[in-house]
């Protein structure tokens, strides 16, 4: 009797060991992690005064061949390891400061006019911005000087590559 006993107790700790574990998994972030980001994102989407898209509607919009620019806000280095087909490059950091040579990619060093010959005359011309994950911060900054050069039209796809990824949707990368 002592022996079943023993196995069945054995047999329950190794199936909670096991779902511990699995749900352990699957849990990457607390959820008071995920609050700081989901807040953070409501914060910067507040500030920035663009507007925000999931990664499926984005991928909606690709395939029923939207018109609109699509910009990658990673350094290169980075963009021709994974990006969206058809994604202009154009890399800024991930802090905020508002002072253009501060907030471009290290390796940026492009000007204004040439990130406005990028996305365009029209200032009403959808555009939309993606860069790695929902917690970072390039997207943001790149649809942030985006309003602030005037462009009224702009949206974040917060998930960035990884939730395109993650969805399993095609991806380029360029040699």
């Amino acid at each position: 009797m002592k022996l079943k006993s023993f196995i069945q107790i054995l047999l329950l700790s190794s199936i909670v060991l096991t779902s511990s574990f699995s749900l352990a998994e699957e849990k990457l972030l607390s959820e008071t992690d995920l609050q700081k980001i989901a807040i953070n994102l409501s914060r910067q989407t507040i500030n920035g005064g663009y507007k925000l898209l999931t990664i499926d509607q984005l991928k909606t919009m690709i395939d029923a061949k939207e018109n609109f620019i699509l910009i990658d806000a990673h350094p290169r280095r980075e963009f021709v390891l994974g990006h969206i087909d058809g994604a202009i490059n154009f890399g800024f950091q991930s802090k905020h400061t508002g002072e253009w040579e501060k907030d471009l990619d290290i390796d940026g060093g492009a000007s204004q006019q040439k990130f406005r010959k990028i996305l365009g005359d029209d200032p009403a011309k959808k555009i939309v911005v993606y860069c790695g994950f929902t917690k970072c911060g390039r997207s943001h900054n790149a649809a942030w000087w985006m309003r602030f050069m005037g462009y009224t039209n702009v949206y974040r796809a917060p998930g960035g590559i990884t939730g395109w990824k993650d969805a399993g949707y095609p991806f380029k990368i360029t040699k």
